[in-house]
């Protein structure tokens, strides 16, 4: 009898401690929940092609019937910024479904060639490649790429501005201690690269 009512007490706590996560969940102030897909198959299919350099994130909209998604790259050339501002952008929302969940990513497609280009995608919109000018890149010297983000999901605030990834260049070294998630940092990188593109991501709650 003690046997059968310490079994029923434990199922009791795992019950309550489910219910429990999934609730916090569902009545966060997180707007979306996105993680870094390191070496995903989207990944491994372009340095198979050579095509250039992809950023693959898996991103979810816990209320993708209220969320409006913006997703952004933005350029940097000797400290400052290039126009057009964003250079490229991608917008959606308002789903149909109350959640969503799937790919989001960012493509440099030839980033050390005469025409580089640009596109966005995810599962919900994406938007083709296209050239950008070819003063922002330079074709020699160092380059440097990585996730601002890491594999762990990060939560998002309705508005809030998030980095997801760095593409940088420079003429020799580059340094590798900035953090990728304070301003003052960022900042001190753009102004010591030759280039820098940040893509960034805002979800708002309409």
């Amino acid at each position: 009898m003690r046997q059968f009512s310490g079994l029923l007490l434990l199922a009791m706590l795992i019950i309550i401690f489910i219910t429990t996560g999934c609730s916090s969940e569902s009545t966060s102030s997180n707007i979306a929940y996105i993680s870094a897909n390191a070496g995903s198959k989207y990944e491994d299919t372009f340095k198979e092609l050579n095509l250039g350099v992809l950023f693959d994130f898996n991103l979810k909209l816990p209320r993708a019937d209220k969320s409006w998604v913006k997703v952004w790259v933005e350029g940097c050339n000797e400290g400052k910024a290039v126009k057009p501002f964003p250079l490229k952008q991608l917008s959606y929302g308002l789903s149909p479904q109350k959640t969503e969940e799937g790919h989001m990513g960012f493509g440099i497609i030839n980033p050390n060639s005469n025409e580089p280009q640009l596109f966005l995608y995810s599962s919900g919109a994406s938007v083709s490649p296209e050239k950008i000018r070819n003063s922002l890149l330079v074709k020699s010297g160092v380059s440097s790429w990585g996730y601002a983000i890491g594999r762990e999901p990060v939560g998002i605030e309705p508005g809030e501005e998030k980095v997801l990834a760095i593409y940088r260049q420079g003429e020799g070294s580059l340094r590798a201690d900035y953090n990728y998630q304070d301003i003052k940092s960022i900042n001190e990188m753009i102004s010591e690269d030759i280039a820098v593109l940040l893509l960034k991501i805002k979800v708002e709650e309409k």
